[in-house]
């Protein structure tokens, strides 16, 4: 290897794209190539990266299989920062083991950490656990532990593990300023100040408040009777009623939740669990059959009683029913929250990301960008949805993660 190339290599590895193209910029030779694709990447031009370490990867001969996997790592690195989640996994598998095996354990951790980046990003947090646990951190550099650190907060934070995830991030940050990385560094301190954001409002007896994340762990964790609209269930105690696929049975649950300890008249109970107007006798006789299926999915945990006007809820065992809801109510809330990260993401992507169907989120985006809220840019299959991140809350409760009890 030259001495320019290896010049620009800690160039890049310093975070200095420009340094490392004022070195390679007109050379064509397979190094440089893989190069000029990851300087191009720092700089978001992410089409020309990826144009590049392909033509970097069949530039090398293949008896040159590391270099060839670092190429495949580097192109994989690139489609995660483009959210391209359809990326291959299996090439990236085999780019991991063909450096561990040829004796470059960095680069092999960078590919694993790039899978399980992968994983958080789409909520499969107990796969993401499991491949992050067999990584060896000894000997690897400041920004990979930097990675680590992010990788084990961000777990902690989908699970409502704040104590943990304050930890992971006070690490991260040393790390990333021993590395000297300033956009890692930025990383981190963007990380801290979503934990440090409203993540949640609390409504208890009319009233409403935000509440911060390791506010909403207390709060699970505490003898209340909680309606929780992040994830549609009912909690107490460690108890969990989840009513995700039971929407009306739900939305009557909140609406009694709200109003605790006073009645919901029968006319807005009909309105919130089954948007009528107008009502008759049909629709009072189905209003007593959800209140009556309510009542047996929550019954270890809260009655309803009739009442004259309507009907009120009942906890068992506890003096306080609160309602936890989401920092926006947003009809595609789901959508946005995954946007909000500012990175630009495919329709395919956000379907993987949140379990939906294509059409179903091509739907959501075409709804947000006619109300303003989303912009795309390319056709076809390049075609990309992007979002300034929104100001003034985390995202945390609306991403696809389960929480305590689900």
């Amino acid at each position: 290897m030259d001495a320019l190339i290896t010049a620009a290599a800690k160039a890049l590895a310093a975070g200095d794209p420009f340094g490392a193209l004022n070195r390679v910029a007109l050379r064509d030779d397979a190094p440089a190539l893989a190069l000029r694709g990851i300087a191009m990447a720092q700089l978001g031009d992410f089409d020309r990266a990826k144009m590049l370490l392909r033509r970097a990867a069949r530039g090398f001969s293949p008896k040159e299989a590391v270099a060839r996997a670092r190429c495949v790592v580097a192109e994989a690195e690139v489609a995660f920062a483009s959210r391209d989640l359809g990326w291959p996994q299996k090439a990236l598998k085999t780019a991991r083991v063909t450096l561990q095996m040829h004796g470059d354990p960095v680069n092999a951790a960078h590919a694993g950490y790039l899978e399980v980046r992968r994983l958080l990003l789409i909520g499969r947090l107990d796969e993401a656990e499991r491949q992050l646990a067999a990584i060896n951190l000894a000997q690897l550099p400041p920004a990979l532990r930097a990675t680590h650190a992010l990788i084990v907060a961000g777990i902690a934070m989908r699970r409502l593990q704040t104590a943990r995830a304050r930890a992971a991030l006070a690490e991260a940050k040393h790390a990333a300023h021993e590395a000297r990385i300033p956009p890692l560094i930025a990383e981190v301190e963007s990380a801290m100040r979503l934990l440090n954001a409203p993540a949640a409002r609390l409504i208890e007896r009319g009233e409403e408040r935000p509440l911060l994340l390791d506010e909403v762990e207390a709060l699970l964790a505490s003898k209340a009777l909680v309606v929780d609209a992040c994830r549609s269930a009912v909690r107490h105690a460690g108890a969990t009623v989840l009513l995700a696929r039971r929407p009306v049975l739900f939305a009557l649950a909140r609406a009694l939740g709200e109003a605790w300890p006073g009645d919901v008249p029968r006319g807005v109970l009909l309105a919130r669990a089954f948007g009528a107007k107008f009502t008759d006798e049909s629709h009072r006789a189905r209003l007593r059959v959800e209140i009556g299926r309510l009542r047996a999915a929550i019954k270890a945990l809260a009655s309803i009683k009739a009442t004259e006007h309507g009907f009120a809820l009942l906890p068992r065992r506890v003096r306080d029913v609160v309602v936890l809801a989401r920092p926006v109510e947003d009809e595609h809330a789901a959508v946005l929250a995954l946007l909000a990260d500012g990175e630009s993401w495919s329709s395919s992507a956000l379907a993987l990301a949140l379990g939906a169907s294509a059409r179903t989120v091509q739907r959501a985006l075409e709804a947000l960008a006619g109300d303003g809220k989303v912009q795309s840019f390319g056709r076809g299959r390049a075609r990309r949805w992007m979002t300034p991140p929104p100001p003034g809350f985390t995202t945390t409760l609306l991403l696809p993660a389960p929480l305590p009890g689900d």
